[in-house]
Formats: C-alpha cells, structure tokens, sequence
C-alpha cells in the first residue's frame, strides 16, 4: 500500500489524520470489546445458575406429572390440563446492554392458585395440583432461560465483531498507515536533501561565474589616453 501513495505533503496530511482517527477509534473498540467481555461474563454466570434450575425443575416436573399419572391415571391428569381457561401471556422488550439490544421477556399468568387453573377442587387430587404447580415453575425457568440465553449469544456475536474490527485496526490498516507515513516521510527527506543539494549546485555555479567576470574585468586594457602617454613616453625623442 505505501507505494502506491503519491510522497505529497498533501497525503502526508490525509495519512496521519487517517492515523489519527483509527487510533482514536481502535481505543474506544478495545473498551468496547474489554466492557462486552465483562457483561458477557456476568450473563455466563446467570446463564448457568439458570440452566441448572432449569434441569432441578424440569426433573422435579417429570416426577410429579409422573406420580400423578400413575395414581390418578392419564385421563384425570388430560381433564385437568384441559380444564386451564386463562393461558399466559409473555411480552418482549428491548434492552440495551453496551450497544447491544437484547430482550427482556416479561411473562403473567403462569403460577395460579389452585382456584384459577379451571378444574374442580374435588374432582383433582392434590398430586395434579403439585404437577401444575411443578410445570408453572418450569415454564417460569423457560422463559428466563430463553430471555439469558438469547442476550448470551448476541453479547457473544457482538463480541466477535468487535474483536475482528479492533483486530483489523491493530494488525492490518494502522500498519498499512504507519508503512505510507513512512514512504512519504522519507520521499519528502530525499526531495528536500535533492532540492538542497541542487540549491548549493546552483549557487557554486552561479559564485563560479561571478568570479569570472571578475577575473575578464581586470584582465581588460586600459583606457585610451592612459595607453596613448605610456606609448608616447616610451618612444625614443625626435624632433
């Protein structure tokens, strides 16, 4: 790339604003990258407390549907699921985490009182009960699984975006730069020393001749009365 700059004093300009700017902008992504790293690590940690509630509750909810259909039999547990009228609801919101927008999953209706699942008190036992309630808690550990580990793979995407940028500025345009700041730079160094040495040239030439002028002005004869007394004077008398 440095050859391919033309050595002005103009692009030398142009290069190290350009220097300029990507320094600037390589410090704010290596903030960006090192600040996304420690949300990331923060999300890793919830995520995983997360992920083993998720399994303590999905095997609790295995036991308890499991119990109820072996005492109480499929078709009571089917009546009972059957019977729920107020199903829950989940909304989803935006939150900006470093830049990044992750959702933030809102849900009601999931746990119910035993009175607003739908089916009759005694027409259940209390095993259906412990089953729904065991699935509500279940469902209530999805959603914060999905909300933790959708943020977890966009922080992480993120993170490698940002890593490729601030690895593009450090290792492939900032030297690229830094190599053209320097072609030019010594261009600039070889046309001046060129310039000064064709300076000095010039003025040794141009001393030259003076001196030489000077040396056929003293070399000239003299005026014409002056040459005429001293032949006079030296011509042997007559009459």
């Amino acid at each position: 790339m440095a050859k391919d700059v033309k050595p002005t004093r103009k692009n030398l300009m142009a290069i190290e604003d350009r220097i300029e700017l990507s320094e600037r902008g390589h410090g704010t992504l290596e903030k960006k990258r090192d600040g996304l790293i420690m949300e990331f690590m923060d999300i890793l940690d919830k995520a995983q407390d997360v992920r083993s509630g998720l399994s303590d509750d999905y095997e609790e909810a295995q036991k308890k549907i499991n119990m109820a259909r072996a005492m109480d039999g499929d078709v009571a547990v089917r009546g009972a699921a059957a019977a729920l009228q107020e199903h829950p609801e989940i909304t989803t919101e935006a939150k900006n985490i470093m830049g990044v927008v992750v959702p933030q999953i809102e849900s009601s209706r999931v746990s119910k009182s035993v009175d607003q699942r739908g089916y009759g008190i005694m027409g259940t036992s209390a095993r259906i009960d412990e089953a729904a309630e065991a699935y509500e808690d279940l469902l209530e550990s999805v959603i914060l699984a999905a909300e933790v580990e959708t943020a977890m793979k966009k922080m992480l995407r993120e993170i490698e975006t940002t890593k490729r940028r601030v690895n593009a500025l450090e290792f492939k345009l900032l030297p690229d730069l830094y190599d053209s700041q320097e072609y030019i730079e010594q261009k600039l160094e070889e046309q001046e020393r060129e310039e000064i040495f064709r300076l000095k040239k010039i003025k040794e030439k141009k001393e030259q001749e003076e001196k030489a002028e000077r040396a056929d002005t003293d070399d000239e004869p003299e005026s014409g009365d002056e040459l005429e007394q001293a032949t006079a004077g030296g011509l042997p008398g007559g009459d």
